[in-house]
């Protein structure tokens, strides 16, 4: 939710943990993985989003404003969705207009909008991918009111991956305990992923968001091409824990 209140060890922790896993994702010609010193990576965000949420403001939805925390970070690129990715209909325009935010900041690559559930979904992958070209999509299963093993999700990543197209799938943007009364959407369940995407050679999917115990990880952490971001894990121990208990390059960093 783009808050960025990101203590310095820990972003000191995952700059080796991480780094591996993000150059594998994308093409060397999208990702940015270059040197202070000679020792030292600079970080990646994988998980970043423009424009504003619709029930309450955030701290950096201005553009501007969160591209100067993030290079106060020492964050040299972002990957950044579209809140309106998630509420609007008309996805074409949601593509379009965040495509134009990036152009404004070297620093920014656009992860487009996909929604299974509206008819054209096709055409809005292909012009993703064939138009935008951006390196990956969001999707938001749990807002757009379908499962991860919907025929529809099966389809779209066997297109992606043929593309090399990273997919990310956000399993939660609010806590559920503050979403508004009438609109309490809950967190997408990631089991059925493994089965998913196994058959499909070369897929590439990261789960955004999730909040995961290390032990209850099961077949998510033995299926290869699923990677997970660091936005939820709780506690001082708690992404060390899982940098631990995943294969190396499978976590990634994002706010």
């Amino acid at each position: 939710m783009n808050e960025l209140d990101i203590p310095i060890n820990r972003r000191e922790l995952l700059q080796l943990a991480t780094v591996a896993g993000t150059a594998s994702l994308l093409s060397p010609s999208s990702v940015r993985t270059e040197e202070t010193n000679s020792a030292v990576f600079r970080i990646i965000d994988t998980n970043v989003s423009l424009f504003r949420w619709p029930f309450r403001r955030l701290p950096l939805d201005e553009t501007a404003t969160l591209v100067k925390k993030l290079r106060s970070l020492g964050i040299v690129q972002a990957w950044a969705g579209s809140f309106e990715g998630v509420f609007h209909r008309d996805v074409a325009g949601v593509n379009r207009r965040l495509v134009a935010e990036c152009q404004k900041y070297e620093d920014f690559l656009p992860i487009g909008t996909v929604n299974p559930n509206l008819p054209g979904w096709e055409h809005d992958l292909k012009n993703c991918i064939e138009k935008h070209k951006m390196p990956g999509i969001r999707l938001h299963p749990n807002y757009h009111g379908y499962t991860l093993d919907d025929p529809r999700l099966v389809r779209l990543l066997k297109v992606a991956a043929s593309a090399g197209l990273l997919v990310q799938i956000a399993v939660a943007l609010e806590d559920i305990r503050t979403q508004p009364s009438n609109l309490v959407v809950p967190d997408v369940d990631p089991a059925p992923l493994p089965e998913v995407i196994s058959p499909i050679p070369k897929a590439k999917v990261q789960i955004l968001n999730y909040r995961p115990r290390p032990s209850a990880l099961g077949s998510l952490a033995k299926t290869e091409g699923i990677y997970f971001d660091v936005a939820r894990v709780e506690g001082t121990d708690g992404v060390p824990q899982l940098v631990e208990a995943l294969p190396t390059g499978r976590v990634l960093f994002g706010t």
